[in-house]
């Protein structure tokens, strides 16, 4: 059974970079059988999708120019950086594995951005 754990600090500065992990077990993410990816959920608001990678990295169009997402397949596991943080990229990050219509969620992690 796939499990998703996300990592990364809980208070990040504003322009600052926003580094989080996501630790696979349970299967390995070299499978191109799916997408990797990052969403996100800011207060209030509903599901957003940041970019997904399979290989290359797919992202979304608003947020392209700040994101990247990068994998290291000898410890199992993907990364997202966004750049430039302001508190409007406060939420609650998750990763996922994406096959389809159908996603394994890790459990989410809160990143504030804030002085």
């Amino acid at each position: 059974q796939v499990q998703l754990q996300e990592s990364g600090p809980d208070l990040v500065k504003p322009s600052q970079t926003l580094s989080l992990t996501c630790t696979v077990s349970g299967t390995s993410i070299t499978s191109n059988s799916y997408y990797w990816a990052w969403i996100r959920q800011s207060p209030g608001k509903g599901l957003e999708w940041m970019g997904a990678i399979l290989g290359s990295a797919y992202y979304s169009p608003s947020l392209k120019s700040r994101t990247a997402i990068s994998r290291d397949t000898s410890k199992n596991h993907f990364t997202l950086q966004l750049n430039s943080v302001t508190p409007e990229d406060t939420a609650v990050y998750y990763c996922a594995r994406v096959q389809g219509s159908y996603f394994d969620w890790g459990q989410g992690t809160q990143v504030t951005v804030s002085a």
